[in-house]
């Protein structure tokens, strides 16, 4: 065989594998879209605000059902109610101050 049939080989295989990424590629952008309705859609009415593992059996989860948040541990046997009705974060972090130190700048 000479180079060229080399060549036109590796050619025809960039091309495929270029065609299977690109379908894989368009299948997970379009497909997900159009068998479920998107994340800010309206009257979407259920979500999951936050999530924090414990260890490795239990999960303690913030879901949002309307305008209401539930605090709920998950795993072991049945899921527990913490809290309900749980009222929304109303504060801030404060501005660090000029000159002290913090934990992203390191200065």
């Amino acid at each position: 065989m000479d180079s060229a049939h080399y060549l036109r080989f590796i050619l025809s295989l960039v091309a495929v594998l270029g065609l299977i990424f690109a379908a894989l590629w368009v299948v997970r952008q379009r497909l997900p879209g159009m068998m479920t309705r998107r994340a800010g859609a309206a009257g979407r009415r259920l979500a999951v605000v936050e999530s924090l593992t414990l260890d490795v059996k239990h999960r303690l989860v913030l879901v949002r059902r309307d305008d209401r948040e539930h605090l709920l541990v998950l795993g072991g046997g049945q899921p527990v109610v913490v809290e309900t009705d749980c009222p929304r974060a109303a504060f801030t972090l404060p501005p660090a101050k000029p000159g002290t130190a913090t934990p992203e700048t390191g200065v």
